[in-house]
């Protein structure tokens, strides 16, 4: 079928794609969060001129063409935008089909384990140990993951002193009945992040998150080198090339991508196939509750290589107010630790209709 139409709702932080195919079928994604409004206007630029009117069945090929045509942009922008597309196509093939995106990219409807995903730094390492305990019990999470150094911090902690308390306090509040990961969000250079990785397996963390600036390649390979815990990253990553590179020389132990990052759920089976290829396990990143992390439930039912859990953000509306209101009813319900992929066909979920009528439209159509 050909595609007739591309639609984007937008404000600020949120994106909705709609897509709809010549016989009428509608299909919705998403693009990545954050200047949503910016990657809209460049997928009705610089993605729809090449896609409107063109055959919807490789989603794979249309991808390829845009970059193609659009090889003078190679950055994160363009590929965000065609990740909106993709994701739409993939839940209008999952109608049309009348099956889950999961069942159509050879997986199963289940449930999935996850990780409570703090993105707070603005908090007290006893106060932050205590929330997600009280996460534990209410949600049955047995793993956790928090933020260590400070975001692209060049050495620098949050405060001085807050990372060598914070690891120690989760390990003696949580012991060895859970699993302990944290994120440096690029804080480190190697010597650094080594000692720091030291540090994290004297206190039973076993998951090491971008501890130099991820552009950084050689650096963040040298600590992975040098430490027995798992060194892990890729969620800026939107280059095929990048991913070739960081797989090839086992740069990280597990590969993070991001679905909206990165493009779509075609190009993020590429690097879960890479990553298959050469033995490295796939926990992508998804750190807020807007569709990217029901993309993600999808494809960890589906790849053979997915990592042990999923990324669940755990933050409300203080920290990200834009995230609420945006489905008629969450598909994000945590049971005994565990989110669940329906068999509802396509993502399975509603965009709420209130955030709509607020939102920004545009639509770009072909002349079929």
């Amino acid at each position: 079928m050909k595609i007739r139409s591309i639609e984007t709702f937008t404000n600020e932080f949120v994106c909705f794609t709609r897509v709809t195919g010549e016989d009428g079928k509608q299909g919705w994604g998403q693009v990545a969060p954050y200047f949503a409004d910016i990657t809209a206007r460049v997928l009705h630029r610089q993605v729809a001129p090449w896609t409107l009117g063109q055959d919807d069945g490789d989603i794979n090929a249309l991808l390829d063409i845009v970059r193609d045509r659009e090889h003078k942009f190679p950055g994160s922008y363009l590929r965000r935008a065609m990740g909106g597309l993709d994701t739409a196509l993939w839940d209008l093939k999952g109608k049309r089909a009348g099956k889950s995106v999961c069942e159509l990219i050879g997986g199963t409807p289940g449930p999935v384990r996850a990780y409570a995903s703090s993105m707070k730094r603005d908090i007290t390492p006893q106060d932050e140990a205590d929330r997600l305990l009280r996460l534990r019990d209410e949600k049955g999470f047995d793993a956790f993951k928090f933020r260590i150094g400070a975001e692209v911090g060049r050495n620098v902690d949050e405060w001085p002193g807050r990372t060598e308390e914070i690891v120690p306090t989760m390990y003696k509040a949580m012991g060895d009945d859970v699993a302990l990961l944290v994120d440096a969000n690029s804080c480190y250079d190697p010597a650094r992040a080594i000692e720091v990785g030291k540090l994290l397996a004297d206190n039973g963390v076993s998951h090491y998150e971008e501890p130099c600036p991820y552009w950084e390649f050689a650096s963040t390979k040298k600590v992975t080198d040098a430490l027995d815990i798992d060194v892990t990253g890729g969620e800026q990553d939107c280059m095929m090339a990048s991913w070739r590179q960081m797989i090839d020389d086992r740069v990280v132990d597990i590969v993070q991508p991001d679905v909206c990052y990165l493009g779509g759920i075609a190009r993020t089976l590429r690097v879960a196939k890479m990553a298959e290829n050469a033995g490295i396990p796939v926990t992508p990143h998804c750190a807020n509750l807007s569709m990217v992390t029901l993309f993600t439930m999808h494809l960890m039912r589906a790849i053979p290589n997915a990592g042990k859990y999923l990324e669940f953000a755990i933050e409300g509306p203080d920290y990200y107010p834009w995230q609420d209101g945006l489905f008629v009813s969450s598909p994000f319900t945590i049971t005994e630790g565990k989110a669940v992929v329906t068999d509802a066909p396509g993502w399975g979920v509603e965009v709420s209709s209130d955030w709509l009528e607020r939102s920004v439209y545009q639509i770009s159509e072909a002349d079929l």
